[in-house]
C-alpha cells in the first residue's frame, strides 16, 4: 500500500532526530520529542512510517512495561534500552532511536484512584535523568565512564498532563500536538483504500461523511467490509468445518473474491460503525462500574448506601422550603439550586462528608477529574461556599459534588451540577 506520511509528522521528526546527530555549538537540544494527541490518529503508525522512509532503526519499549511486581525493574529497562540503542548506532554507523509508546499510560496519573507507585516515580526520574545526562546512562550497580552516543528519544501518549511536570518541561521535552486535518486525513484515507480502487473523489467524500473520526475508524472500516465474504465462507463450509478448513487444510487457506467497496456501502458501514460508538458513549456502564474506584483506596465489597436520587430531592426540597405558607428558616444561596443544597443537607445528616470536583471538557472524555478541596467537607456552610466558589471559578467546566462515606471509604453519590456552555 502506498501509505502517506504528512508533511508536518515527517518534517517534525526528521528535525528532532537529525538535530540530535549533530554537534551544535552553544545549543541545548532536548533528547525528547513527546508526540501527543486524540486516540486512533495514527501517531505509532507515522512514526513507523518516517523511520522507515529515513532508515531509522528503532528500539520499542511499551508503556505496559513501566510497572513491575518487582520496584526498579522499569527504570533498569529504560536505561538497558538506552544504552543498546548507543551501542547499535555505534556499531551500525546509521541512525537509531528508542521508541516508547502509550508513555502516559504506563507512567501518567490520570486522577486520585490511580496508584502512584515507587516504579512510576522511578521511570519519570530516569526519563528525566536520561534528558538532562543522555551520554552517562549507567546500570543501577555499576558504572562506566566511557561517553554513549546520544540517543535520540521518541515518546507517544495521549494526555502528557498526567505525566510529572519536571520531566515535560521545554528544554527535556519537546512537545508535538498531532491533530491531522482534512488534507492529512484524505491522504492518510486513500493510502488505506488504495487497493479496492476508490478515486480522489470518493474518499474526499467519505472523508467529509466522517469528518469527525479518527485515523482507526477508516481502517476499522476497510475490515469490516471483509466481514460478508467471512461470514458468506463460514456459512458455506459450515460451523463445525471451519477451524479444519481454516488452520488446518490440505487445500490451502480459503481465497476470497474483492468486496464491495463502493462508496454507498462504505457510508451505510461506516454509519453502523457510529452507532456502536454512540451506543458504548449512551451507555455509561463504566461510571457504575468504576465509580468505587474514583475515590481513592475505596472499599468496593460494601454495599452501595441509600442516596435520593435529585429528582426526588426537587420535589422534597419544594416542600419543606414552604410549611403551612410559611418559609421555613434555613441556609440558602442564590447561586445554587434547592436540589443542590437539599442534597447536600442529605449526605451531611447521614454522616457522609463533601468533595467537589471540575474537570475540562478535554479531559472530561477520559474521566480526569480534579478535586477543588484539599479535606474533605462536613459543614454546610462550608460546602456552600466552596461550591460557589468553584462554580465561580471554573464557569467553563463541568463540576460535580460528590458524597463520600469515611467509614467504608467509598463514594456514595456523584452528581455532575454545572457543565459548559448548557451541554447535556
Amino acid at each position: 500500500m502506498g501509505y502517506y506520511i504528512a508533511p508536518r509528522f515527517l518534517d517534525k521528526l526528521a528535525v528532532h532526530i537529525t538535530k540530535n546527530f549533530l554537534k551544535l555549538p552553544g545549543v541545548r537540544v532536548p533528547v525528547i520529542l513527546g508526540i501527543h494527541g486524540r486516540k486512533g490518529e495514527g501517531k505509532t503508525f507515522q512514526c513507523q512510517l518516517v523511520f522507515e522512509k529515513m532508515g531509522i532503526e528503532v528500539t520499542h519499549v511499551s508503556g505496559g512495561e513501566l510497572e513491575s511486581p518487582d520496584a526498579g525493574d522499569p527504570a533498569r529497562l529504560i536505561r538497558l534500552r538506552y544504552r543498546e540503542t548507543a551501542e547499535l548506532i555505534k556499531v551500525r554507523g546509521k541512525m537509531c532511536v528508542l521508541m516508547i509508546n502509550d508513555l502516559d499510560a504506563g507512567a501518567g496519573r490520570f486522577d486520585e484512584g490511580t496508584q502512584y507507585t515507587v516504579n512510576t516515580q522511578l521511570v519519570n526520574a530516569t526519563l528525566m535523568n536520561i534528558a538532562d545526562n543522555p551520554t552517562d546512562v549507567q546500570l543501577p550497580g555499576s558504572y562506566d565512564s566511557t561517553p554513549l552516543h546520544r540517543v535520540p528519544i521518541i515518546v507517544t501518549g495521549n494526555d502528557f498532563s498526567t505525566l510529572y511536570a519536571p520531566l515535560i518541561r521545554d528544554g527535556r521535552m519537546e512537545k508535538f500536538y498531532w491533530e491531522p486535518d482534512r488534507d492529512d486525513k484524505v491522504g492518510i484515507v486513500k493510502g488505506i483504500f488504495e487497493p479496492d480502487g476508490l478515486s480522489q473523489k470518493e474518499v474526499e467524500q467519505l472523508v467529509d461523511t466522517f469528518i469527525n473520526q479518527s485515523i482507526d475508524f477508516f481502517s476499522a472500516l476497510r475490515s469490516r467490509i471483509y466481514d460478508e465474504q467471512i461470514r458468506h465462507y463460514i456459512h458455506k463450509v459450515g460451523f463445525e468445518q471451519v477451524s479444519l478448513n481454516v488452520v488446518n487444510s490440505t487445500q490451502g487457506p480459503p481465497e476470497f473474491k474483492k468486496p464491495d467497496f463502493r462508496l454507498s456501502h462504505l457510508i451505510e458501514s461506516g454509519n453502523f460503525l457510529v452507532g456502536e460508538q454512540k451506543r458504548v458513549e449512551n451507555s455509561h456502564l463504566v461510571d457504575d462500574y468504576n465509580r468505587l474506584n474514583r475515590g481513592g483506596n475505596y472499599n468496593q465489597s460494601a454495599p452501595p448506601a441509600a442516596v435520593t436520587p435529585i429528582s426526588q430531592l426537587s420535589n422534597r426540597a419544594t416542600q419543606e422550603v414552604k410549611t403551612n405558607g410559611f418559609q421555613k428558616q434555613q441556609a440558602s444561596s442564590p447561586h445554587l439550586t434547592l436540589e443542590t443544597q437539599e442534597q447536600i443537607r442529605q449526605l451531611l445528616s447521614q454522616g457522609y462528608k463533601i468533595s467537589i470536583e471540575h474537570v475540562d471538557e478535554r479531559r472530561f472524555r477520559t474521566g480526569s477529574w480534579q478535586s477543588c478541596v484539599n479535606s474533605h467537607i462536613d459543614a454546610e456552610s462550608d460546602a456552600i461556599s466552596n461550591l460557589e466558589s468553584t462554580l465561580t471559578e471554573y464557569s467553563g467546566e463541568y463540576v460535580r459534588l460528590v458524597g463520600i462515606d469515611p467509614k467504608a471509604k467509598r463514594r456514595v453519590v456523584e452528581t455532575i451540577i454545572q457543565r459548559p456552555n448548557g451541554k447535556n
